[in-house]
């Protein structure tokens, strides 16, 4: 048992290292012994970069590879990467085990999924290959262990090509004898289809801001609330507003699940915009958004050079207070 002088002992100290406290204001009057540190704290979001950044389509896939962006990766210091499923030479299981074994001992986070379907078509059969083609995608994203995968609403395609539907900033026309709001209902009815495959694997899928219907943000937060499921959210892509960026952005916030950050270095391949980071990021942290950030360098300096650069970029501007 304990001796009555040592619990004397145990009580005055308790006693003296409380008056020690509050004597220097560590120690609240209004609390049982709690130490209060009411400065907040600022914690920066996870930084991740696009496979789409190191090759943006130029040349064959083999010249960037999966395992060779994440190796650029994981050397350059970013926290995750987001994975472009085109870029991939394979998506067998064996090929996606060991992208997913490269990427742990990288220490990245496979942060993203991106992906691209179509549902922007009169042919109901059509929509059915798309529907049927994204949610194999979906279930691509569940044996690599993805959380999100970026999903898109399709094009109308009455433009002669990309470039075309670039030098006309996106917008193109309904394919003839059908408008818009045809569209819409296409597009809605296809994706609440995903949901089930979605729900079942655990991925949430991101309605990007990408030409079509998604080109604006009422178009793509029309989609979502039509849906009205938490495994639809929206995938933000801070280069695909070509109009009012910034309050285009603030409406998608607080919907977004994952940030895609465009930069330029060299001028971009299609269009340059200068966007500013710091206001971005203020206006991500209003929303309390603490997600990824995913990289997508679209610029014409080498990427070896450029997305370091924006690295340091986007390290500064997105962070928020805990």
């Amino acid at each position: 048992m304990m001796s009555k002088n040592r619990r004397n002992f145990i009580r005055d100290s308790a006693i003296l290292s409380c008056a020690a406290l509050s004597s220097t204001g560590l120690l609240s009057s209004h609390t049982s012994g709690e130490v209060l540190n009411s400065e907040k704290k600022k914690r920066y979001n996870p930084i991740g970069v696009s496979t789409y950044s190191f090759w943006q389509f130029n040349g064959p896939k083999e010249n960037s590879s999966i395992e060779s962006c994440i190796e650029h990766a994981a050397r350059m210091g970013f926290d995750g990467i987001e994975l472009l499923h085109v870029q991939m030479l394979s998506d067998d299981n064996a090929s996606l085990q060991k992208i997913k074994r490269l990427a742990f001992h990288s220490g990245l986070d496979l942060c993203g999924f991106s992906t691209h379907q179509g549902f922007l078509n009169p042919d109901l059969a059509y929509r059915k290959e798309n529907i049927e083609k994204t949610i194999h995608q979906i279930e691509l994203a569940y044996q690599l262990g993805i959380p999100t995968m970026r999903l898109n609403t399709g094009r109308w395609r009455t433009s002669a090509n990309f470039d075309a539907l670039m030098a006309n900033r996106g917008i193109e026309p309904p394919i003839e004898g059908y408008t818009d709001e045809d569209g819409f209902k296409w597009v809605i009815d296809s994706i609440a289809q995903l949901i089930p495959a979605a729900e079942k694997c655990g991925v949430l899928l991101g309605l990007e801001n990408h030409w079509g219907l998604g080109r604006t943000a009422k178009g793509v937060k029309r989609i979502v609330d039509a849906i009205d499921s938490p495994w639809l959210k929206v995938t933000l892509d801070t280069g695909n507003f070509l109009e009012d960026p910034y309050d285009q952005l603030e409406f998608l916030a607080p919907e977004t699940y994952l940030v895609q950050a465009k930069t330029y270095y060299g001028g971009g391949k299609w269009y340059t915009l200068d966007l500013d980071y710091d206001r971005i990021g203020s206006i991500m942290r209003k929303h309390n958004y603490k997600g990824y950030v995913s990289l997508e360098f679209e610029g014409n300096e080498d990427p070896m050079t450029a997305i370091p650069k924006s690295l340091d970029l986007l390290r500064h501007s997105f962070y928020y207070e805990v």
